[in-house]
C-alpha cells in the first residue's frame, strides 16, 4: 500500500460501468439479497458519468436482460423502438443490390436502443440495490497481494503535470481492496492487457482481432423516418480484400444511428476508416436519408471480433474478466450486449459462491465452467469460422458463411485461426495512395468538427495518456515504411506529422482529442503506442449514443 493513498475495502470491486460491469453488480446484489447475505459492491467508471463513454450501434437482444429483470418493461427500461424491417445491401460505387438477410442478422423481437442511455438506466437499478458507483474515477493500477493474487485496484493520481511531477492541485489516487475484482473494461482494456501478461491468460487462445466502429447520430426529416428500420451493407466503398460494412438504425423521435465498421486487419496503410465512413454516406442508396437532416453526435470505439477461438482464460487468483474485455461478441450477429450481460450474470453467481468462503484472493474457476456450459459458449462456437473466412475476401467470406450456416449449421469439424491485426499492414510503396474527397460540411465532415460533437475533453496540463515506448520509431519505422498510418487510422486527429515541408518531419500527439477508441493501441504496426488511462472524467461525453 502506498503511504499517501487512502484505502477502502469491499467484497467486490468492478472496473467499468458498461453493460457487463453493471449487470455483474446488479446480479451480485440481487442474489445476495435472495440468500439473506450482505455483499458490498463498488463500481468504478472512468467516464464523467455512467454512459459517457458508451458507444454501440445498437440493436439489443433481451435474453440476458430478461434474466436480470423479468419485469424490465414495467421498470421503464429505455427499449423504445422494436426492430422492424431488415435490409441487407451490397453496394457498388453507383448502385446497390438487396441480398438475403443472413439468419444471424434477423432482428425480429429485438430493440434499437441508445446503449449509453440503457447503461444509465442500469446504473439507476444498481444504485437502488445498494451498489456504490463512482463515475469519474479511472482504475489505473492493479494491486497484488504478496502471493501474487489480485488485491484490488488503485485509481489514478490527479494533478500530475505534463512533466510527470505533482502539481499544486495534486491528489493521490484511492486504493480499493476487494476479495474479488471483476474487470469489465470493454474492448482492449489497459489493466486487462497487464493481466493477460502477468497470468498468461492468452496461452492457448488465438490472437484477438478487432474492428473500429465509427458512429454518428442524426436527426432526419420526419418524412424519411421509418422507426424500426434496420439497414446493413457490405461492399463499396471498401475494396474486396478489406473486411467491414455499415449499419443504419432508425430509432424514435426522428433519430437515425449510422455507422461504419472496418476490420483492423486491413493491409493498405493509406486507408482511413473515418474517410471511408464519410464516403459511404454519399452513396445514392444512403445519402437520401440524411439530406436535409442534422448531425448531432459523433464517436468511435474498437470492438473485439475474434469470437470463440480468441476468448482468453477468464479467471485468475483474485479476479475475473467479463464482457467485451474478454471478447464476448457475436460478429455475424453484430451484437455483444446480450453476451456481455450474460457473462456478467455467470461471473456474479460464481463470485457469490466464492465469497461464502473466508479466503481472500481465491480463483473463481466455477465461472469458466459455467460459461462453457451456457448458451453463451454455444452461440460463439456456432459462428466461430465466419469472421476468419473473410481472409478469402468479401465474396469468399459470404460464400463460406452461407455454407457454414446452412450446411454445417455451425458444426464444421474445423476451426479457422486468427492473426494479430498490427502485423497485417503493408508498406506504403506496395499500395496506391487513396485520395479522399474534401468534406462538404453537410453530409461529410472533417475529423476535428466531428470530435467537437463528441464533447471530448481532457485536463490540458496532464501527462499524455498516449505513450510511445520509443519515440524514434514513429519516424524511423511508422513514417518511413508505412507513411505514418496513425494519422489515418485514428478517428479523432490525435496523431499529426508536422514539419514535412521543411524536411524535418515530427510526430505530434494531440491527446486532448482522444475518443478512447483504442485503435492506435491495436493497429500500430510496431506496437509502440501504449494507451493508458487519463485522469478520471476525461474523454468523450456521449449523449444518446
Amino acid at each position: 500500500m502506498r503511504s499517501d493513498r487512502d484505502a477502502m475495502e469491499y467484497d467486490v470491486v468492478i472496473v467499468g460501468g458498461g453493460p457487463s460491469g453493471l449487470s455483474a453488480a446488479i446480479r451480485l446484489k440481487q442474489q445476495a439479497a435472495a440468500a439473506g447475505r450482505k455483499v458490498s459492491v463498488c463500481l468504478l467508471e472512468k467516464g464523467s458519468e455512467i454512459g459517457a463513454h458508451i458507444l454501440s450501434g445498437a440493436v439489443i437482444e433481451t435474453r440476458a436482460l430478461a434474466e436480470l429483470f423479468p419485469d424490465w418493461q414495467e421498470r421503464g427500461a429505455p427499449l423504445n423502438t422494436p426492430a422492424g424491417e431488415d435490409r441487407f445491401l451490397f453496394l457498388t460505387e453507383g448502385g446497390s443490390f438487396k441480398l438475403p438477410t443472413p439468419p444471424q442478422m434477423a432482428n425480429h423481437g429485438n430493440y434499437i436502443v441508445s446503449l449509453g442511455n440503457f447503461c444509465r438506466w442500469l446504473g439507476e437499478q444498481a444504485e437502488a440495490l445498494g451498489v456504490e458507483i463512482y463515475p469519474g474515477f479511472a482504475a489505473a493500477e492493479v494491486l497484488y497481494h504478496e502471493d501474487g493474487s489480485v488485491k484490488g485496484v488503485a485509481t489514478g493520481d490527479l494533478g500530475i503535470g505534463k512533466d510527470g511531477q505533482p502539481g499544486h492541485n495534486f491528489q493521490p489516487g484511492m486504493e480499493l481492496i476487494a476479495r474479488q475484482t471483476i474487470f469489465a473494461e470493454g474492448c482492449r482494456g489497459s489493466l486487462t492487457r497487464e493481466l493477460f501478461e502477468r497470468f498468461n491468460l492468452r496461452d492457448g487462445a488465438d490472437p484477438q482481432t478487432y474492428g473500429i466502429g465509427i458512429k454518428e447520430l442524426w436527426e432526419i426529416d420526419p418524412a424519411k423516418h421509418q422507426p424500426g428500420l434496420i439497414v446493413h451493407s457490405v461492399g463499396w466503398p471498401l475494396s474486396n480484400d478489406t473486411y467491414g460494412g455499415s449499419f443504419l438504425y432508425h430509432l424514435e423521435d426522428n433519430l437515425v444511428a449510422v455507422g461504419f465498421v472496418v476490420g483492423l486487419d486491413y493491409q493498405n496503410p493509406w486507408l482511413s476508416p473515418y474517410e471511408e465512413f464519410q464516403r459511404y454516406k454519399t452513396h445514392p442508396s444512403i445519402r437520401g436519408f440524411f439530406e436535409g437532416g442534422r448531425r448531432i453526435s459523433y464517436g468511435a470505439r474498437a470492438l473485439s471480433e475474434g469470437g470463440f477461438q480468441s476468448v482468453p482464460k477468464l479467471t485468475f487468483p483474485g479476479g475475473l474478466l467479463v464482457g467485451d474485455t474478454a471478447g464476448f461478441l457475436n460478429v455475424p450477429k453484430i451484437k455483444g450486449t446480450h453476451m456481455a450481460m450474460q457473462s456478467a450474470i455467470l461471473a456474479a453467481d460464481s463470485v457469490l459462491e466464492l465469497l461464502a468462503r473466508e479466503d481472500w484472493g481465491m480463483e473463481a474457476t466455477g465461472y469458466s465452467t459455467q460459461v462453457r456450459q451456457s448458451w453463451l459458449s454455444d452461440e460463439l462456437h456456432r459462428v466461430r469460422n465466419i469472421r476468419p473466412a473473410f481472409k478469402w475476401g468479401l465474396w469468399g467470406g459470404l460464400a463460406y458463411g452461407a455454407v457454414d450456416t446452412f450446411l454445417f449449421r455451425g458444426k464444421a469439424p474445423w476451426t479457422f485461426a486468427h492473426h494479430d491485426d498490427h502485423s497485417q499492414l503493408g508498406s506504403k510503396t506496395a499500395y496506391a495512395r487513396i485520395e479522399y474527397p474534401k468534406p462538404d460540411g453537410k453530409l461529410t465532415f472533417d475529423r476535428l468538427s466531428s470530435v467537437f460533437l463528441s464533447a471530448t475533453n481532457h485536463e490540458e496540463n496532464q501527462q499524455s495518456h498516449l505513450r510511445l515506448k520509443d519515440a524514434s520509431v514513429a519516424l524511423s519505422v511508422n513514417y518511413a515504411k508505412y507513411g505514418a498510418p496513425e494519422t489515418r487510422y485514428c478517428p479523432a486527429g490525435v496523431y499529426e506529422i508536422l514539419g514535412e515541408d521543411e524536411g524535418a518531419p515530427r510526430l505530434q500527439i494531440n491527446a486532448q482529442n482522444c475518443l478512447h477508441c483504442k485503435t492506435c493501441d491495436i493497429k500500430d504496426p510496431t506496437q509502440n503506442i501504449v494507451w493508458t488511462v487519463p485522469e478520471g472524467g476525461g474523454g468523450p461525453n456521449y449523449p444518446n449514443m
